[in-house]
This record gives structure tokens, C-alpha cells and sequence, in this order.
């Protein structure tokens, strides 16, 4: 009997507006934390996914409970895609006891046990050893789950990147590499940093599956990742995945992206993963324009009932500081 093949995103109006107003969310938080950064209501470092919402979104369309998620501090968006209440991202952010690692964690290190988010991580390829322990932890419980790990074009040139996709093939991992290539490492394009930018090409040195697809485009990337995703929970092995996106902000807040023009940007801006998706609602007679604005209104107040929310929430108290540090066998805590 023929495979028989899933539907495409842009057949499925319930799921593509779901997904969205996904994205929708991400960027109307993404936009408020600037906000909230520039008037110093935030401090640290904080890395916006403006522009690379539909790589979490149409990614992470495909993970099932059991499945991991790894990335670098750029967090916030897949926290929000992963379903994590905004509120604690919020908190969180800002650096409160309400948030979801209890404000010790901050803009970088987003965490959340119960949908196995196995960290932001703030060293440059960091997550990828944690990746594919979660992958090799799956195989040796038999639990028949994929470790996403998601990491920048900038982490292509470590040492890690490229042991641990030659562990994860020699190892049989269910791993689903996702680079999202957003042009530039920081300050400096990728051309500048990597001898091939064609990053797919990278998977057939370690004889594994390599793609390439449109990072601006959801229906492309959820389209074609569900059956990468199938094919590596069955087969055991890992896949890379190359995305091309592109940040529309600079590499954290306090970066004037000096670096690349204006008219660079307004093209990018051109292909807006948010306009697509909401054109093709309106397009296939899904939704109105009308609809469409009324539910980023709505998206928008209440992203400023969540900073009020934040803003009004407690500090971490003092004792805090030397909570969750050590295991306490007496109490039985553990972390929640």
C-alpha cells in the first residue's frame, strides 16, 4: 500500500492558523522586550527572533511530548512555539521569581521540564553535547524520541558542531540538526565565516541526510519537515536541516547592525514570514484581512497586560540564590 501523504499546511486551515497567530505572538513579545530593554526595565543581553518565527513555529509543529529541544540563547520564540505561558516568559525576561526558571535564568537560559526544553545556552555550540545525550538517553530507554537541536550558522565552524554530528551518525541518534542561518554571526556575515555556506552539503561527509529550505516561508519548512521528522524517529538516524532566514534586529538589542544596509533589510523585510502565512489565509478565503488584524490587535494587548503582569511581579528572594544548586536528598526537591 502507498505511503500515504500528509497534507499540506496550506490545506489545513485550523493548523495554519493556529500557526500564525504563533508567530503572531512571538513577534508582538519579541517587539515588547526591546521596548521594555531600552526603557533598562530589563537588563543582561536579550536576542530577539524577529524575522525567524517560522522556523520555531513550523518546526516545532512536529515535536510530540516525548521529543527534546536544545538551542543557544536566542530562546524566547521557541519557548513561545513549544506553548510555554507567555506570562513566565515574560517574568523570566525580566528577571522575576514568577518566571519560568524563576528569574535565575533571564533572557539567555530559557528551561522547561515539562515540555523537556533542555536549555538556551549562552557558549557557542554548548547544546549540541546536551543534544545528543537526550537522543542517546532516548535510545537506551527505548522511548522513540527526537532531540531538536537548533543552533546558528556562527556554531558551524566549532570543533563541537562536527564531533557530534560524527557521534550522532556513528551512534544511530534520532537528532534533527537545525541550522537557522540568519546571514550573520554577530556582526560578521556568513561569507566571512564559512568556507561553503551551503551547510547541507555538511551532512553527506558524516552519511547522513542534509536539506535545504526556505527559513521565511512556514508552509515550506512545516510541510517538509514532518516526514524529515518520521523518518529520523523511525530510522534512528540523524538529519541536518539548513534554513535560511534572517533577523531583522541586530544580534542582541544593543547591537545597531551597522554592518549591513537599509536597503538589505527593507528586502529581507520584503519576504516576512507573518505577511506569507497571512496572505495565504486570506488567499485560500480561510480568514479576512480584517480577522487577521483583529486577532494581532488582540495579540497585542495582551502582551501589554503580560509587562504590566511582569513588571508588578517579586524579585527572587535573597535565599534563592543557593536553591537548585545541589540536589537535596533530605527535602526530595527536585526541580519543577
Amino acid at each position: 500500500m502507498a505511503k500515504k501523504k500528509n497534507l499540506p499546511l496550506s490545506k489545513m486551515p485550523k493548523l495554519l492558523w493556529e500557526l500564525h497567530n504563533k508567530m503572531v505572538l512571538i513577534r508582538r513579545f519579541e517587539e515588547s522586550t526591546i521596548k521594555s530593554y531600552q526603557q533598562k526595565k530589563i537588563g543582561g543581553f536579550l536576542h530577539a527572533y524577529i524575522g525567524q518565527e517560522a522556523v520555531g513555529v513550523g518546526v516545532l509543529a512536529h515535536k510530540k511530548p516525548e521529543d527534546s529541544v536544545v538551542t543557544s540563547y536566542r530562546c524566547h520564540g521557541l519557548g513561545l512555539a513549544l506553548g510555554i505561558s507567555p506570562e513566565a516568559c515574560m517574568a523570566e525576561v525580566f528577571g522575576k521569581v514568577t518566571g519560568i526558571v524563576r528569574g535565575k535564568g533571564g533572557s539567555m537560559h530559557f528551561f522547561d521540564k515539562e515540555r523537556n526544553l533542555l536549555g538556551g545556552h549562552g557558549i557557542v555550540g554548548g547544546q549540541f553535547g546536551i543534544g545528543i545525550g537526550a537522543a542517546f538517553a532516548s535510545n537506551y530507554k527505548k522511548q522513540n524520541a527526537v532531540s531538536f537541536i537548533f543552533f546558528g550558522e556562527g556554531a558551524v565552524p566549532q570543533g563541537t558542531f562536527h564531533e557530534n554530528m560524527n557521534m550522532a551518525s556513528l551512534m544511530n541518534l534520532p537528532v534533527v540538526f537545525i541550522c537557522e542561518d540568519n546571514k550573520y554571526a554577530m556582526g560578521t556575515e556568513n561569507v566571512r565565516i564559512l568556507a561553503n555556506t551551503s551547510i547541507s552539503e555538511a551532512a553527506a561527509f558524516y552519511k547522513i541526510k542534509g536539506y535545504a529550505m526556505d527559513g521565511m516561508n512556514l508552509s515550506e519548512i512545516h510541510d517538509q519537515m514532518g516526514d524529515i521528522v518520521e523518518e529520523v524517529r523511525k530510522t534512528k538516524r540523524p538529519a541536518l536541516i539548513h534554513l535560511k532566514t534572517y533577523r531583522y534586529k541586530g544580534h542582541s538589542v544593543s547591537d545597531a547592525a551597522k554592518y549591513r544596509t537599509k536597503e538589505e533589510e527593507e528586502k529581507w523585510k520584503e519576504d516576512d514570514p507573518l505577511f506569507k502565512s497571512a496572505d495565504l489565509l486570506v488567499s485560500e478565503g480561510y480568514k479576512t484581512r480584517e480577522e487577521v488584524e483583529a486577532e494581532d490587535k488582540k495579540t497585542k494587548d495582551y502582551i501589554k497586560e503580560i509587562v504590566k503582569l511582569a513588571e508588578s511581579s517579586p524579585d527572587p528572594p535573597l535565599e534563592e540564590l543557593t536553591q537548585h544548586v545541589y540536589f537535596d536528598k533530605r527535602e526530595g526537591e527536585r526541580w519543577q
